[in-house]
């Protein structure tokens, strides 16, 4: 070593077998700078550098090295020690005449002295710098499951009853002062950021009378609910009259033939216009089957005026009875439609769009809808339901008049966030609603209010204890939430930038109670494995917990711009009733009074609602916690290849279309870039994905490239344009009954009512272009991976 190399004739003739301080400093200084020297040859380096790479990749086959030879602290003084002293020393240095030896003694004694504080001054120092520095993350993930079930168990019936009850207390009419009430609420919980972001929007309300359906054959007048429009006012219901409407339909009034289009499906569609003509008819259009907004799309380009709107009877659960009831339906696909696609801050330029469709459209109820088709009320069958169909000999004239007022409102959201500890910049969101300007839609928006809050009450008596998420939660309560999502719409407007790159993920709480049999998960993709996993880990304490399928189908609520702008992967956890049909889907489109469905009747105990409030918190906080997001990157490729396979070899229409098409489309050409996907996938999720769940061989800038990977995973599959209702991201299938892709879907049915191919090609390579992106990406941060190590090595 280096140490041989200071040479002893430095010292000046006839000293004392001592050397004096000054000495003593000069060739410590010689020495520690023949030491450092020694450590910048080669041999050193090439040992730095290949412990920092061994380290860096968690190699547990590190071979034992003699570190022996390589002691800097045998130096007299170290380096963190000769930086401390006076930086001009070497300047000053000269040397003195020789001293006795009993000064010299001393100055040893002195040396001595300080050497043995500065030592006990650095023990000090470093034990209270390990004592603050935060332990390594690997010591905590042993540990998370156990602080989840601490944070949950906090959950309980009674807490989130007390809540809803109190939040029902107080006056509705407002949804600004609803809105301050949940922020005092948030913040006495103790969440430390809560904010109130409004916006002034444009709504379409009722006017000062109900809308009204005439038939011209006997002149009888009735109000959407069935009732007569000569019956005493004290008998019915005023608010319920009022918001039985469509928000941003048409208005005016509309004489015209009824036509019954049941469902409004294609093939609804091309039977009636085989034998009649439509245009600026009216149509009689059952609620569900598809979304409302893509079935009124089909009645608008098919020519009519007008559409009433109601719930067959049979695709109700038997336990419900809504038949007299109308209901409530808005025509906004997302967002105030004064300002389509950016925020409705100060200063945005307002559009005028008073209607959004040509349509003068109204819901109805089976009641009046029997009365139209000329039944009568008691024609259901003892043995079962016969569904509502007008005769096909009937044409009764009808005469509908529809009055609305459109005007600006202020939504407000409630914003709360707690900040993460490690990934700050990256966020969890989860949302419900509150109820704003109207008593439609049930009491469900104060249950997803409550357990929201109910969570948020649990969250934070852990963080009172000192523990946070790694990642930033964002609660959300969202206003305008039945005229379109609107308050969602605009806060994600507003803040674009920022959650394109930041946000992970959603979990939605919108409507979790409208049942109280089944309980429905819904998850994208890559969320189904957690999703489902979630469930089991709520049911260990559990003697009798049903599992249950997660699926990937279109939701409602406030979900919808992070699915389907953002490509933000999302979840919602919901009980409902069994379904008695399969036209039932979509049915939660209808917002009925609040009466009508009282949530204290689901779910007297509140039992239900605890179950929700700890499968969404279980949720929430694996994907705020843990170092690698619990995304499924192998089960996007298989939802991808499995909705291909089931579209081109399991229907016989699109057989019909392959023969049609022609050579104009590659059809194996997307089996084989979905195939590619399969295996780009499989490789990235053993590849990179296992090894980054080891704690042992977990490297931060690894985990780091490998979470932006996941996060993004989901944004190559969002379709430039969808048709109405249907969703841009096409991982989302239309409902339970259908597993193709509903973009294709559409496209086929498109062609069948217009004898044309341009729509299904069209679908075809945004289908081929969305999953080449995907795989393309995939292979890329694959490529990132490869790089990193190969630069390292």
């Amino acid at each position: 070593m280096a140490y041989h190399k200071v040479n002893a004739d430095q010292r000046a003739q006839g000293h004392s077998p001592y050397l004096d301080n000054d000495d003593l400093q000069a060739t410590a200084l010689e020495l520690e700078w023949d030491m450092e020297k020694e450590l910048e040859e080669p041999g050193f380096d090439h040992f730095r550098l290949d412990g920092a790479v061994q380290h860096h990749q968690g190699n547990s086959q590190t071979p034992d090295l003699d570190l022996e030879s390589i002691q800097p602290s045998s130096s007299p003084k170290g380096r963190f020690q000769r930086l401390q002293e006076d930086p001009e020393y070497i300047s000053h240095y000269t040397r003195q005449a020789p001293k006795s030896n009993r000064c010299s003694s001393f100055q040893i004694l002195k040396v001595f002295c300080t050497a043995l504080i500065l030592f006990i001054f650095g023990i000090v120092i470093g034990y209270y710098a390990h004592k603050k520095c935060p332990s390594p993350p690997t010591s905590q993930e042993p540990n998370n499951l156990h602080i989840y079930h601490e944070i949950l168990k906090e959950i309980k019936a009674e807490n989130i009853e007390q809540i809803y009850r109190d939040l029902l207390r107080f006056p509705r009419e407002d949804g600004v002062d609803i809105a301050m009430k949940i922020l005092v609420q948030w913040t006495s919980q103790g969440l430390e950021d809560v904010r109130l972001v409004n916006y002034s929007v444009l709504l379409d309300l009722p006017g000062s009378s109900s809308n009204t359906v005439t038939l011209k054959n006997s002149g009888e007048c009735f109000y959407p609910s069935g009732q007569q429009c000569n019956t005493e006012t004290k008998t019915l219901r005023s608010q319920d009259l009022l918001y039985s409407y469509a928000a941003y339909s048409a208005k005016g009034t509309l004489e015209a033939e009824l036509v019954d289009v049941q469902y409004g499906t294609v093939e609804d569609l091309i039977r009636i216009q085989a034998i009649t003509n439509v245009t600026k008819k009216i149509a009689l259009l059952k609620l569900g089957q598809s979304p409302l907004l893509y079935k009124l799309s089909l009645l608008e380009d098919a020519g009519f005026g007008g559409v009433l709107l109601y719930v067959d009877p049979c695709d109700l659960p038997k336990t419900t009875d809504l038949a007299d009831k109308a209901f409530m339906v808005s025509l906004n696909g997302g967002g105030d439609p004064s300002t389509p696609g950016y925020a409705s801050i100060d200063g945005s330029y307002r559009q005028n769009r008073l209607n959004l469709t040509t349509l003068l459209v109204q819901p109805i109820s089976a009641v009046l809808a029997k009365k139209l088709i000329s039944l009568s009320e008691d024609t259901d069958q003892k043995d079962g339901c016969v569904p509502l169909q007008m005769p096909a000999t009937d044409k009764n004239i009808i005469s509908l008049n529809i009055q609305s007022v459109t005007t600006y409102k202020t939504i407000s959201n409630v914003i709360g966030y707690l900040k993460g500890t490690v990934f700050p910049d990256r966020y969890v969101v989860i949302g419900s609603h509150h109820n704003s300007l109207n008593t439609y839609g049930g009491q469900e928006w104060a249950s997803s209010t409550a357990i929201i809050t109910a969570f948020i009450q649990a969250l934070m008596l852990k963080v009172k204890r000192g523990w946070r998420p790694d990642r930033t939660i964002v609660f959300c309560s969202w206003g305008g939430t039945s005229f379109g999502n609107i308050g969602s719409y605009e806060w994600a407007e507003d803040l674009k930038r920022v959650l394109q790159r930041n946000v992970v993920a959603y979990v939605s709480l919108h409507n979790p109670v409208r049942g109280n049999s089944t309980l429905h998960p819904v998850a994208s993709p890559s969320l189904l494995q957690l999703a489902a996993e979630s469930q089991s880990f709520n049911c260990v304490e559990k003697t009798n917990c049903l599992g249950s399928n997660v699926s990937s189908v279109q939701i409602q609520g406030d979900s919808d711009y992070f699915i389907n702008h953002l490509g933000v992967p999302a979840t919602q956890f919901s009980y409902e009733d069994i379904k008695t049909s399969e036209n039932s889907s979509f049915l939660s489109e209808a917002l009925f009074p609040a009466h009508t469905t009282k949530t204290e009747e689901l779910d007297p105990s509140f039992s239900l609602h605890e179950t929700i409030a700890k499968l969404t918190g279980q949720v929430t906080l694996q994907i705020a916690n843990e170092p690698v997001l619990p995304f499924n990157a192998l089960d996007v490729a298989l939802e991808v290849q499995n909705s291909l396979k089931v579209v081109f070899f399991k229907s016989l229409a699109t057989v019909w279309l392959l023969l049609f098409l022609g050579d104009e489309v590659e059809i194996p050409q997307l089996l084989t870039v979905a195939s590619r996907l399969r295996d780009t996938a499989e490789l990235f999720q053993s590849g990179e994905m296992r090894p980054a769940n080891d704690p042992t061989e977990r490297a931060p800038i690894r985990v780091r490239m490998l979470n932006d990977v996941l996060q993004s995973l989901e944004k190559s599959f969002l379709v430039h344009r969808a048709p109405p209702g249907l969703y841009r991201n096409i991982l989302y299938r239309l409902d339970e009954r259908t597993s193709q892709f509903s973009v294709l879907l559409e496209a086929l049915e498109h062609c069948k009512l217009h004898q044309s191919n341009e729509t299904i090609q069209a679908a075809l390579s945004e289908v081929l272009n969305s999953i080449n992106s995907a795989q393309v990406y995939f292979k890329a941060g694959l490529d990132v991976f490869e790089t990193t190590l190969a630069g390292k090595k």
